[in-house]
């Protein structure tokens, strides 16, 4: 199958933001990749050592035939949604198949497991101190559906632990990269140069995609299991990172303010709309929230168990990225 005899890195979600990064990186080390994908086509890296493989992490029997001589895996296949209409597509995506990967893995005798969870798997944000990987979700808590079901896939993680396989857990915050233009934290570009007129002075973390996988190459080559680590760069305002990215797309910067009454407008509105129209919403009552708090994020665990391990500034990371959806943007007309 492979050309040269090294051991063999499963990667989930590889037509991803994170998946078709972190395959990026590994094809420099020696490692042989198996990526798989499911109905997206990833952007394909011609290299010996990487095959990519379409497959339904919903078929046990087909994840169990493609982990035969699996060594390490990085799960980051996962979906993103935040309607209660979208709940049985999330449990199945973001916990049962998770369940399947850790099965699988013991079954195939893996090494180790780095599995993309998400800081919303922490619970709903609290304003009066910084979020930690201490933080527990709780049912009094709240949190959106997709945190509560990030949350569920973690706890297969844990129970694949307790029966005997090293993993460990990473929660990004809100990922920057060049991904796709109209889908996950990528669509931010898009809004922005598109004219969004619309801010909030909400806080939130945000962190270069290079970034996170950068942190789980290391984590997965260190002697470490049972753990979980918040991956993010620096808490920024809405406001600056979407004043960052109008000035990099020389685009007008938002200028009107959203308060919190607007906001409980607008989600209200907005499900209206969808109701009559059967489209996705884009805004909810969740992100509506998560716009608005003011929430801080401590990224010092991973920065203190690995002192060599730097952060991509945020406003340099979006001037990266900013250039890069350009470049594509220009490639496309």
């Amino acid at each position: 199958m492979f050309p040269i005899n090294q051991p063999i890195v499963l990667v989930t979600g590889a037509s991803g933001l994170v998946g078709q990064e972190l395959v990026s990186q590994l094809q420099h080390l020696p490692y042989n990749i198996k990526a798989l994908y499911h109905k997206t086509e990833p952007v394909r890296i011609n290299a010996p050592n990487i095959i990519y493989l379409k497959c339904d992490l919903l078929d046990v029997f087909e994840l169990e035939e493609i982990m035969k001589d699996v060594s390490f895996v990085y799960h980051c296949a996962g979906l993103v949604k935040f309607t209660s209409s979208n709940k049985s597509l999330l449990y199945k995506i973001n916990v049962e198949v998770t369940a399947n990967i850790v099965n699988a893995s013991l079954d195939a005798g893996v090494k180790k497991i780095v599995h993309v969870s998400s800081v919303a798997a922490l619970g709903r944000m609290n304003e009066s101190e910084p979020i930690t990987e201490n933080t527990k979700w709780t049912k009094e808590g709240g949190g959106s559906v997709y945190g509560h079901t990030k949350f569920l896939g973690e706890l297969e993680i844990w129970r694949g632990i307790a029966e005997g396989l090293n993993a460990v857990v990473v929660n990004p915050s809100i990922i920057l990269g060049a991904g796709n233009w109209d889908d996950g934290s990528t669509a931010i570009f898009k809004r922005v140069y598109e004219g969004l007129n619309w801010y909030t002075e909400g806080t939130a973390g945000f962190v270069d995609v290079r970034d996170v996988c950068k942190a789980m190459i290391i984590l997965m080559q260190a002697e470490v299991s049972a753990e979980r680590y918040i991956i993010s760069g620096e808490n920024f305002t809405f406001k600056k990172v979407f004043e960052t990215i109008a000035d990099e797309f020389n685009v007008k910067r938002p200028a009107k303010k959203v308060t919190s009454l607007l906001s409980e407008i607008v989600w209200r509105a907005e499900k209206i709309r969808c109701f009559f129209t059967r489209k996705e919403p884009l805004i909810t009552k969740e992100t509506a929230a998560s716009a608005m708090a003011k929430v801080r994020f401590d990224n010092s665990k991973l920065l203190k168990q690995f002192p060599d391990f730097q952060y991509t500034a945020i406003s340099a990371s979006i001037k990266h990225h900013s250039a890069e959806l350009l470049s594509r943007l220009k490639q496309s007309k």
